[in-house]
């Protein structure tokens, strides 16, 4: 059976399950699930997922079929994540680390005719994006935060859009404060960057998803930076002036809900989300509006099967939402 008929059916059953669909039905779901993600479990866990897994399923279904009555202007899909509790999520799948005790030591950033920002901006149009990657089970979503960022100014002052190692940041910025796969933020990714003289590129330092010896060479580094700009904090106008006359735009947000895990399409509009809790790193690359919603182009680290393209289009202009605009900064090239 094709992988399009394959997808068929399991949607098929996934919307059914929330009307009541037999127990042999289900179990039908959940093998899919089992061979779509590759997963495998011992005896004794394997009751523990799939407990997971139907609870999540049906907390999809019933924001979709919300969704479809037009309470919601997204809608959400089981993913590889389906099978994870909530706290296990946020623990293996984010890795921004909030400290309200640390100041912020970027250089400040000037907002300047803010009337003359276009009314759109999306920067893979103009080569400044590299293809979307995946952080694995690792909490190292503040280094492909700034990475993105520094990809995206490089390719501003060369022309050239390289593809920066994530796994040299996770391996070799415990100094500044990072903490490998346990998480870290992007400031200090930066710091790490002027302090080292620059960055390999992925090709000579590739990304395995776990921490390893510190395995630096200079010869290999593909970008530097020497510093980096905080934009004021919870100013979402700011933060548009920033995407739209600098680039890629590397901010932290709140990600713990079901809602961005399973995200799949359609603006995130979601008033639940956290404006004081941060917990995930991504890379605003863009911004516009559709049916009357303003929103942002973020991009993710989950791989291209998650959301649209491994993208989510973020509400704007809705009181700094997801505290989207709460820790934003951008390397100085």
């Amino acid at each position: 059976m094709h992988s399009l008929s394959i997808s068929i059916v399991i949607l098929f059953l996934y919307w059914k399950t929330a009307d009541g669909l037999s127990v042999s039905a289900l179990d039908i779901g959940w093998q899919e699930f089992l061979l779509r993600y590759n997963k495998t479990y011992s005896f004794h866990e394997e009751p523990v997922r799939y407990a997971a897994w139907k609870e999540n399923l049906l907390v999809i279904n019933r924001h979709n079929s919300e969704a479809d009555q037009g309470i919601h202007t997204y809608w959400l899909t089981m993913n590889e994540y389906g099978d994870l509790s909530n706290e296990e999520y946020v623990r293996l799948r984010t890795g921004f680390k909030m400290n309200g005790n640390i100041e912020r030591r970027g250089s400040v950033f000037n907002c300047t005719n803010l009337l003359e920002d276009p009314r759109e901006v999306d920067w893979r149009r103009k080569g400044y994006v590299t293809p979307v990657k995946h952080q694995g089970v690792c909490g190292s979503c503040y280094a492909f935060a700034a990475t993105g960022s520094l990809e995206g100014q490089h390719f501003r002052k060369t022309g050239k859009l390289v593809s920066l190692s994530e796994q040299n940041i996770v391996d070799c910025s415990l100094k500044q404060g990072n903490l490998g796969c346990n998480g870290g933020r992007i400031d200090w990714s930066f710091t790490y960057i002027r302090s080292n003289n620059g960055i390999d590129t992925e090709e000579a330092y590739p990304y395995e998803g776990w921490v390893g010896p510190c395995r630096f060479r200079p010869s290999k580094v593909g970008a530097t930076n020497r510093g980096y700009v905080d934009l004021p904090k919870n100013d979402e106008i700011a933060l548009r002036h920033a995407v739209a006359t600098i680039g890629p735009i590397a901010v932290a947000i709140d990600a713990s809900s079901h809602d961005f895990r399973f995200y799949s399409h359609g603006v995130h509009d979601n008033p639940r989300c956290s404006k004081i809790h941060l917990n995930h790193a991504v890379l605003v690359v863009g911004y516009s509006s559709r049916d009357g919603l303003d929103y942002w182009i973020a991009k993710n680290s989950w791989g291209r099967q998650w959301g649209e393209n491994g993208y989510i289009l973020m509400a704007r202009n809705k009181d700094n939402q997801c505290c989207i605009a709460c820790e934003a900064s951008y390397p100085i090239v």
